[in-house]
């Protein structure tokens, strides 16, 4: 900057600041995941959580149609949509459940530990599901309410540990990657029950291991998760809030790979640590009748946290962008599609389970190879431009398919070509979904709340709205309506994005605030607060740039604070 220029506020600083760490980190994609090789291996390891979740939500939709699953848990498969929709959905309800307790543990535990719980509640969750026998569905039912409590746990801490390991050049990759596992598990899962669906034959013969195999396999990447985050680095943020400073900085040397006092530690360690003070003394400024560290204040902070979300209109914004971009994430069509794509494609007119199956397959295959162009450059096309993109591609696919079905399905038999151009449309929104809103939706969760309870509160919010318990009625009542209502759906999605979300590549944790432009008072007066916290720390001297005292106390609304900043 010229000498004189002024800042203003903390909000402008960033910008002083953001400008400067990019000149000293690496390129995105590609380039940016070699150069921060550790940090991409350790976050390649955590997302064996997604990999979990992910084979476990495509399996037990396999599992439901074999027969000796069927007599073994007293339900007669897909067929019965009601049935199947509770057996699916109450796995739901134990991820409620998780991220709720996962919030609390995230921060009393640490990241690495609490995978640990997750992975050994799961573990126990699926030996309850082995234990299925005498044509009782109560095994499945508890079972999967305590797996569910698991992956839940795993599918929220994983992007967050991600998100807090990442620099921003390739934070949107490192998120990604959770997406890429989910689905690298669904497509596992797939194939690995085509495979074993006909061990014993397919009638009375038909083996227990057919099923047992799928449902116990999965103890195989718990453990493996378990044991090997022990082994991991621990997550900065969660370090720095725990006053552990000096490990914070070694560790971010650590994920670069560059000494302790260079420059870019320098000021990633500086920036982590200016917000958490930032945070504190907001939190003091707010509440100071919560401070005395009592377990009754601690309490009456955490719940005054949550109702910020809405009451704050800075949170406020940022909370309906992420509430919105889940929300159409879900209503998209994906988990219809993922759950009971052997139903859909029986009703498109394919006989024969090995040939839905096949199908089913294909879908795996079809979203894990659309996913990994998101891993690898969505750090260079940006979340707007791939989500738009994706919305409109796959509410295109939707109003084809509802045509399809809605003039040949009386007759599929006449019609066999016109099944497999459905089928192929439904492909092409797996490709679509796979590259955008899979992996971007987690994505813009994970960046767009600048703390650390934030981003930790709205993932576990994320979880909750992963409904999927209406849609086997919904096919079954609507047939081809199903798809002309998740049609609008995406392009809702498209639209609101296009208008309302911004674009937050390249921008740190702790950037977001001048992304969504609230001007009040409050803002104001948070923005001189992070001011403060800047200067306090030795931020703005980190990155060349000299300041004055403020004018003013923090008490002030600071409308007439400013910097004069120059080039050392």
């Amino acid at each position: 900057m010229a000498p004189g220029a002024h800042a203003g506020t903390g909000l402008e600083l960033e910008n002083v600041i953001a400008a400067r760490r990019l000149e000293l980190a690496g390129k995105p994609g590609i380039a940016g995941l070699m150069a921060n090789g550790k940090t991409f291996s350790i976050a390649v390891f955590a997302s064996i959580g997604g990999l979990i979740y992910g084979y476990n939500q495509g399996m037990f939709g396999q599992i439901l149609a074999m027969n000796n699953f069927a007599k073994a848990s007293g339900v007669t498969g897909i067929q019965n949509p009601t049935i199947s929709g509770f057996l699916t959905s109450i796995l739901e309800l134990g991820a409620w459940v998780g991220v709720l307790i996962n919030g609390i543990l995230a921060d009393a535990l640490g990241r690495k530990l609490c995978v640990v719980v997750a992975c050994a509640v799961f573990t126990i969750g699926v030996i309850v599901q082995a234990l299925t026998h005498g044509g009782s569905y109560d095994y499945i039912l508890v079972g999967r309410f305590v797996t569910g409590i698991g992956v839940g746990s795993l599918s929220m801490i994983v992007p967050l540990y991600n998100a807090e390991l990442a620099p921003p050049e390739i934070r949107g990759s490192l998120v990604a990657l959770q997406q890429l596992a989910i689905v690298g598990g669904i497509m596992v899962s797939y194939w690995f029950t085509y495979g074993t669906q006909s061990i014993g034959g397919t009638g009375d013969s038909h083996s227990k291991a057919a099923w047992l195999v799928p449902i116990t396999i999965q103890l195989v990447p718990a453990i493996v998760l378990a044991i090997g985050i022990m082994f991991m680095l621990q997550s900065p943020r969660w370090l720095m809030g725990r006053g552990r400073e000096a490990e914070c900085r070694e560790i971010i040397a650590n994920l670069r790979r560059l000494p302790l006092d260079a420059p870019l530690v320098e000021i990633e360690f500086l920036e982590v640590k200016a917000q958490r003070l930032f945070e504190e003394r907001v939190s003091q400024r707010d509440f100071p009748q919560y401070q005395d560290g009592s377990k009754a204040s601690k309490f009456h902070l955490t719940l005054n946290e949550y109702k910020s979300l809405v009451t704050n209109r800075g949170n406020f914004k940022r909370t309906s962008v992420a509430v919105l971009v889940m929300l159409f994430q879900q209503w998209s069509g994906i988990n219809f599609i993922l759950y009971y794509a052997p139903f859909i494609f029986q009703r498109l007119g394919l006989s024969g389970k090995t040939i839905s199956l096949l199908a089913s397959g294909v879908v795996g295959i079809v979203m894990f190879l659309g996913t990994i162009p998101s891993v690898l450059w969505i750090d260079q096309v940006g979340r707007k431009p791939t989500l738009i993109s994706g919305a409109i591609i796959m509410g295109v696919c939707h109003y084809v398919v509802a045509a399809i079905i809605g003039s040949c399905e009386k007759n599929w038999d006449a019609h066999k070509a016109a099944g497999w151009v459905a089928v192929v449309f439904i492909w092409i929104f797996i490709i679509a979904f796979g590259y955008s809103w899979g992996p971007c939706g987690w994505i813009v969760t994970a960046e767009v709340f600048p703390s650390v309870f934030e981003r930790r509160v709205f993932l576990q919010l994320a979880q909750q709205l992963r409904r999927r318990d209406g849609y086997p009625d919904f096919v079954t009542a609507a047939s081809w309506g199903v798809y002309i209502f998740l049609g609008m759906m995406c392009v809702f999605g498209a639209t609101y994005v296009f208008f309302f979300v911004p674009e937050t590549m390249n921008r740190t944790l702790d950037e977001m605030d001048q992304l969504f432009g609230d001007n009040s008072g409050r803002a104001r007066a948070d923005a001189a607060v992070l001011e403060q916290a800047f200067h306090n720390v030795g931020l703005l001297k980190a990155v060349g740039i000299e300041s004055r005292t403020p004018k003013n106390e923090l008490e002030e609304s600071g409308d007439e604070k400013g910097y004069a900043i120059h080039k050392a």
